[in-house]
């Protein structure tokens, strides 16, 4: 266990961003999953911007790394494209 006061504050903080981060990034898997189970192209085209703005925003807060960010933005359009 930590001594100082500082520490003992700090583990509380880095305990309470981890749940906050997993949160967002677990429900971005979530929306990530529903729109790999679309199966038309309209609807595809039509949430594939909301996907996008989740993912960039979680980027921008570091909550997932930039490049996974443009890989799933990668796959979830060339998934989209394929649709028929």
């Amino acid at each position: 266990m930590a001594n100082h006061k500082s520490s003992i504050k700090r583990i509380r903080q880095t305990n309470a961003k981890r749940l906050h981060n997993r949160y967002y990034a677990k429900s971005m898997r979530t929306v990530l999953k529903k729109f790999r189970s679309l199966t038309e192209k309209e609807s595809a085209t039509k949430e594939m911007p909301k996907l996008h703005a989740m993912i960039d925003k979680l980027a921008k807060r570091g909550i997932i790394h930039k490049n996974k960010a443009g890989n799933l933005k990668s796959k979830t359009a060339i998934f989209a494209t394929k649709l028929a």
